[in-house]
């Protein structure tokens, strides 16, 4: 597979959580646009080993850690602040060992880089959560694959052709209550991008809201005759695990996942605002009767994405969590191979996209990228044994950036650098 369909493949949906269509030079809401449309240039198959070459000669690998310099992921880290983003934190696993550094700045006006293990919003990567506590209660009997949702789940009034296993792979036809695009048509949803996102940013919603906000509109197609990404699916998915084990979400999550694994960074935080210790800050860039604005949007409430783009996350603690996923450690085989199994013409599996990079990357990789409504994104990559895995948390600046071109190049060359290398 050439690098720039390696990079076309990591794009999609890192940005999921919004509507795609906006302007070109929007900032990072519009990379939704980008993402499906998978145009990418990444660099030559040697760009590594030469930017090893520039980067040695100049000396040092600075802000990296983890025992050993591997300047090519320094100047990947680069790429992103160079294009005009506000910083990046990286945390690469693989035969070499485990590598980790930041760039770019953790908040403007300071020269101080980000941590490179500070929380941050992960946006999407909270399906794989939800999607691996749903397959959870299948092992245990509670739940059927194939069964109706609305059986569970009655007082909705979902159409009963939709089943549990849909909801995982996006072939509900669910309406997608952040706005949805299908066939090129866009409708709006509730306020999730631009100036109506910035004003709104501190409201709670309730999942039963969200839902009932998505049912008011028409299925976008008959349920399990196509596939397209709705963050409903995962909101009913959350509502599933509250009915089925009589406790909150965030009980279920921390009694399953997050203290089993010791995910210290990781948590689901309902309507708190705040990120906790330390992080980097978020902006976002926006139109505003014709006027360009930024704010800084680190304090947002994601009420607006329960079960679907809430959760709060580390680049260590995902590491932690995709490799016991991968390792076996949270489902057993029989699921966690129906997980991986990719289908449809978005290659997702339930929870997780599939893509196969070819031989010359390491063969296939199981992912789910994901960024809030703004100011921050999230990337979640492994192979299938857990044996090599990228975690990135991205945040925004105040640039005025070419996503359409400037983005997915930096994308590709992180791709490379990481996924498509070995030790020989």
């Amino acid at each position: 597979m050439t690098t720039s369909k390696i990079a076309a493949l990591g794009l999609r949906k890192m940005f999921s959580d919004r509507v795609p269509g906006l302007r070109r030079r929007a900032g990072v809401a519009a990379v939704a646009a980008t993402l499906v449309a998978g145009v990418a240039v990444a660099p030559s198959a040697h760009a590594a080993d030469t930017a090893h070459a520039a980067h040695a000669a100049r000396g040092g690998v600075p802000g990296a850690s983890a025992g050993q310099e591997r300047p090519e992921l320094q100047e990947a880290l680069q790429a992103f602040v160079d294009a005009g983003l506000g910083g990046v934190q990286l945390r690469l696993k693989d035969e070499r060992g485990e590598w980790v550094g930041s760039a770019g700045v953790r908040r403007l006006g300071s020269p101080a880089k980000p941590p490179t293990n500070g929380r941050t919003w992960v946006g999407s990567v909270t399906k794989t959560f939800t999607a691996t506590v749903v397959l959870q209660l299948v092992a245990e009997g509670k739940l059927k694959l194939d069964a109706s949702v609305a059986g569970y789940l009655p007082r909705l009034g979902l159409d009963r052709r939709i089943t549990v296993r849909m909801l995982l792979r996006h072939t509900s036809g669910l309406f997608n209550y952040t706005g949805e695009t299908y066939n090129g048509v866009s409708q709006p949803g509730l306020p999730a991008v631009g100036k109506d996102w910035v004003e709104n940013r501190f409201r709670s919603y309730r999942p039963e809201q969200l839902v009932q906000f998505a049912l008011s509109k028409p299925l976008v197609f008959a349920p399990g005759t196509d596939q397209n990404y709705s963050n409903t699916n995962y909101t009913v998915a959350l509502l599933l695990i509250e009915k089925l084990t009589g406790r909150s979400y965030a009980e279920e999550m921390q009694r399953r996942i997050i203290r089993p694994l010791r995910l210290t960074g990781t948590s689901v935080p309902g309507n708190r605002t705040q990120l906790p210790g330390p992080h980097a800050h978020g902006y976002y860039r926006y139109q505003d009767a014709g006027e360009w604005k930024v704010v800084d949007v680190t304090r947002q409430n994601l009420s607006l994405l329960a079960g679907a783009g809430d959760m709060i996350s580390t680049t260590q603690d995902l590491q932690t969590f995709i490799t016991a996923l991968m390792t076996g450690k949270l489902l057993p085989a029989p699921l966690l191979a129906e997980m991986r199994e990719p289908h449809g013409k978005m290659g997702y599996g339930l929870g997780l996209f599939v893509q196969d990079l070819g031989p010359a990357c390491g063969g296939t990789f199981y992912q789910h990228n994901g960024s809030p409504p703004g100011g921050y994104g999230a990337l979640m990559y492994s192979t299938a044994d857990g044996s090599k895995t990228l975690t990135a948390s991205i945040t925004t600046g105040d640039a005025d950036i070419d996503l359409l071109k400037d983005f997915p190049v930096a994308l590709g060359k992180l791709l490379n650098a990481t996924l498509c290398t070995s030790a020989s």
